[in-house]
């Protein structure tokens, strides 16, 4: 990525990390605009304290996505608290560190609008398994984090930073138990700001820099807050600038930097990935859709300007799948119509993140039209043919296609012939373009024969194998199951996988199979080889 001015065909990274903020407030169900507000409130909190250029950079890329691991392990977040959107509301304002604040949350907020007998079950359930889940949850969502952080090139001290994010002052945090000034400074005053905003927002100037004059000990650096509360005036009026955005972007310390146009597939790529670790059943699916599409579009014979458009837009079109929760993506049952309503909202929050970002209005449009059909009948615009260009159309149709080859909660992955046959249906009915789905058939149906995949970071077959599984959320017992052998050989596989591949979580190893696109027989060869040459 290079500093100086933006060209026509670069992007600025403070914009596309500052987009990335607002899929992070979604998906913790946060309000709108929570990590704008951090960042600006972390940047002249570190004016203040006069930190260096490197710090300061730091923590305006820390203010916006501290929790770019929000989306590891969210399945096991839903599995122990229901809803798991609406429960990090309040674990995100809740001591970690105070087990009885801890079960007075539990207590207070699971099983909500449940039976009786439902909601005591839901509490156990809770009160057995996050002693021994939130190690793991919080460790996966640091690797992830700095993992994608690294691709997105945002420099080593953010990346360190990320894996720190959830330590504590008192060294009651995780995953390290690091403690004062083993902290990096970046982290501690990144971890004030955040707090500082929820409270100067709940509670106004004053009441919050009460509130936060509290926190002096324990999971706070005493002397960051105290620096905090002695300008809370300036900190709160910061917070609350007008045009919100535009002084985020502004506030970016050191020159400006851009996107190069040769990186946008690599960084667009990691927003992918981002987004497809939500569930065990996305894993890969956007990287699918935009080898797909992208292709399908070229057969059509669109310029190679829109070809590129409808990949990026094919990478990105789900971004809005953070804002639902995953008790309605990985429910096995039909869902109920206010789920469906949910659901019908994520291209609506995909737009509306997406359309912060200079030199992507393009890419917008096209991602916020995957669920759009012919006849009117999609979501969110329910939007008619007269107003879905081409490249529009075939992103829907190969959306609909790779989601049918991949498993889903409710059925297994669908035959190629089965998928043919339903986008067939599809356009048959008026439902999708008739020549975007040939298109896009045509893509899936006409690969070279197979060959055998050259080995990533010296992983052998059986070890791809094992990896494809425990990434679709398979535990070692039901690898053993499927592969024919010992939880114990699988336990060995899993220790050599991780090994070879630099991750100690699950989150992280689906990551990276996600990244050197490892998961399925399918994957192999047709259009996902030819995308990644």
């Amino acid at each position: 990525m290079d500093g100086g001015q933006r060209g026509t065909r670069e992007l600025r990274l403070a914009e596309l990390v500052a987009a990335l903020s607002l899929a992070i407030d979604l998906g913790l169900g946060q309000p709108m605009e929570k990590f704008l507000r951090t960042c600006l409130i972390g940047v002249q909190l570190g004016k203040l304290l006069g930190v260096s250029d490197e710090d300061l950079s730091a923590v305006y890329y820390l203010g916006l996505i501290q929790h770019l691991g929000c989306t590891a392990y969210a399945s096991e977040a839903a599995a122990i608290f229901g809803d798991e959107i609406a429960a990090n509301t309040w674990l995100l304002t809740t001591d970690h560190g105070n087990p009885a604040e801890m079960i007075g949350a539990v207590l207070q907020h699971i099983g909500q609008g449940e039976a009786a007998v439902q909601r005591i079950r839901q509490i156990m359930h809770a009160l057995l398994t996050m002693p021994r889940a939130q190690e793991e949850i919080f460790a996966g969502r640091c690797e992830v984090a700095q993992g994608l952080a690294e691709r997105l090139d945002l420099g080593a001290l953010v990346r360190d930073g990320l894996g720190q994010i959830y330590e504590r002052w008192d060294g009651k945090g995780l995953p390290r138990h690091r403690k004062g000034e083993a902290i990096l400074l970046p982290v501690r005053i990144v971890q004030v700001a955040q707090i500082a905003e929820s409270l100067f927002r709940l509670y106004g100037g004053d009441g919050g820099v009460a509130a936060l004059s509290r926190l002096r000990q324990g999971m706070l650096d005493p002397q960051i807050v105290s620096q905090c509360c002695q300008h809370g005036d300036l900190l709160v009026e910061t917070a609350n600038t007008g045009a919100l955005w535009d002084a985020v972007v502004a506030a970016e310390p050191g020159v400006a930097r851009s996107i190069s146009a040769e990186c946008l597939d690599d960084v667009f790529g990691a927003v992918a990935d981002f987004v497809d670790l939500k569930s065990p059943y996305t894993v890969g699916h956007s990287r699918g859709v935009a080898a797909l599409a992208a292709e399908a579009a070229r057969r059509c014979g669109l310029p190679e300007r829109e070809v590129i458009a409808t990949r990026h837009a094919g990478l990105l079109h789900d971004l809005g799948r953070i804002g639902v929760p995953n008790t309605i993506w990985d429910k096995p049952g039909p869902l109920s119509e206010a789920e469906w309503e949910r659901v019908r909202l994520h291209p609506y929050y995909t737009e509306r993140v997406l359309a912060h970002v200079n030199g992507l209005d393009a890419v917008c449009a096209l991602a916020a039209q995957h669920h759009e059909r012919l006849d009117g009948s999609g979501y969110h615009r329910g939007a008619a043919a007269a107003a879905l260009p081409l490249a529009g159309r075939i992103l829907a149709a190969a959306d609909v296609y790779q989601a049918l080859r991949e498993p889903r909660p409710h059925r297994p992955a669908q035959s190629a012939e089965a998928a043919s046959a339903e986008l067939r249906r599809q356009a048959q009915a008026g439902l999708l373009d008739e020549d975007a789905v040939r298109a896009a058939l045509t893509t899936a149906g006409h690969r070279p024969p197979a060959t055998r995949r050259m080995r990533v970071a010296g992983l052998t077959e059986r070890e791809i194998e094992v990896l494809r599984l425990i990434v679709r959320g398979k535990s070692n017992r039901q690898v053993a199951e499927r592969l024919f052998l010992s939880e114990r050989t699988v336990h060995h596989h899993v220790e050599h996988i991780y090994l070879k591949i630099g991750v100690s979580t699950r989150a992280a190893a689906t990551l990276f199979a996600m990244r050197h696109q490892l998961l399925s027989e399918a994957d192999e060869t047709g259009y996902l080889e030819s995308s990644a040459k």
